[in-house]
């Protein structure tokens, strides 16, 4: 095991990643750009082509590798160009024409899109809610369960370990999307998962400047089949946004602490206010996931969502905002929010808000919010 399991998790995403010193050069070597690589005679190496290796990505993966699994050396991390990209090779790559797939009914807007994509392929899939473990009756018989909690952007939160043990018992693989809880507020792998999968666009970088996605797992076979699927697909990230991730890695606890604890506040808040109904937030005591989320996670992430009387309402809330972004995508230090209906892909009321916090004054923030749910007419 090593050693920097005795490290608190600030001080292992400082260090995560970082190589051996090496005199007179940087303690976080600048990225590679290269396509190709000196390579005289035979084929041997870590770095060949640029589509396959790359020395910027093996920090990268080793440090995300350090904070999904600390203490464990044989944490396998493949780093892709975006979170779909890792969410697809882990669906993608080892379905078969006649396997089942379970996936969440609730999940991230773009899952029936890989759903229609496996069923193309020859793949049955179920889909069961998240909460309550409802997935737990649609276990017999599938290859693979894909487990997303707290849910996007319902926020239910089930069980992990007690999914993950079912499955297994039915020889059955276990994904988590761990995307919204991050590794420093849930690690799935210690929970029984085989797969922690997530999109490091949000709050594992924070900053809504790069587009980025992960897997990590720590069955040799599973890593290589996935990175297999990142080499024939391409779906690599490029040098820049891999050195830009590893970087901000290092500030991971700073800004998660600020904004869970940004979150809990506008939520109380929220909490029993005239013209706001619907809620959710896994850190308040009231939510119906709390004590599940309470058993399993660190942090209850800096997502609230939560629903105005009607369309009109909340666009009139997301328009008095002046320091909330009206803009998509969550975990970053700039708080934002928005009408989750205008996409269409979720199944929410017409006025559902999904909030993010950032990393803002709480005192500020949370007058920000009441000055606008006041100019929405939501009192």
């Amino acid at each position: 095991m090593s050693t920097r399991n005795t490290y608190g998790d600030g001080t292992r995403a400082v260090r995560a990643g970082i190589p051996e010193p090496v005199r007179n050069e940087p303690v976080l070597p600048g990225p590679a750009f290269a396509a190709h690589f000196h390579l005289p005679g035979e084929v041997a190496g870590p770095y060949t082509y640029g589509r396959d290796t790359n020395p910027t990505w093996t920090l990268l993966e080793r440090a995300i590798g350090e904070l999904e699994a600390p203490g464990h050396d044989d944490a396998d991390t493949v780093v892709f160009a975006s979170g779909m990209a890792a969410v697809s090779a882990v669906l993608l790559s080892g379905a078969r024409s006649g396997d089942t797939v379970v996936l969440p009914s609730d999940g991230y807007q773009a899952l029936p899109l890989l759903r229609e994509q496996l069923e193309a392929y020859g793949v049955r899939v179920r889909t069961a809610p998240t909460a309550g473990e409802a997935q737990l009756d649609a276990l017999d018989g599938a290859a693979l369960l894909w487990i997303e909690t707290p849910s996007n952007p319902g926020l239910d939160v089930c069980d992990v370990r007690r999914l993950a043990e079912a499955a297994h018992e039915r020889g059955c693989l276990v994904a988590v999307d761990n995307t919204l809880a991050t590794p420093l507020g849930q690690r799935p792998l210690e929970l029984g998962a085989d797969f922690s999968v997530a999109s490091g666009t949000k709050g594992l970088t924070g900053h809504g400047d790069l587009l980025l996605g992960y897997v990590t797992c720590r069955d040799p076979e599973l890593a290589a089949r996935v990175r297999r699927w990142r080499k024939v697909v391409g779906a690599i990230p490029g040098p820049m946004e891999a050195w830009l991730a590893h970087r901000s890695i290092a500030t991971i606890q700073l800004r998660l602490q600020r904004q869970w604890a940004n979150a809990l506040a506008v939520s109380e808040a929220l909490d029993g206010r005239d013209g706001v109904s619907g809620l959710r937030y896994p850190g308040l005591p009231s939510d119906p996931s709390h004590k599940v989320a309470a058993r399993q996670m660190w942090g209850y992430g800096g997502v609230v969502s939560f629903t105005l009387p009607d369309r009109a309402a909340a666009e009139r809330f997301l328009t008095a905002l002046r320091l909330v972004e009206d803009a998509t995508s969550f975990g970053g230090v700039r708080s934002t929010a928005e009408r989750r209906g205008r996409w269409g892909g979720d199944a929410v009321p017409e006025g559902f808000i999904r909030f993010s916090a950032g990393v803002e004054d709480t005192e500020d923030l949370v007058a920000d919010v009441l000055r606008a749910l006041d100019a929405a007419g939501a009192r």
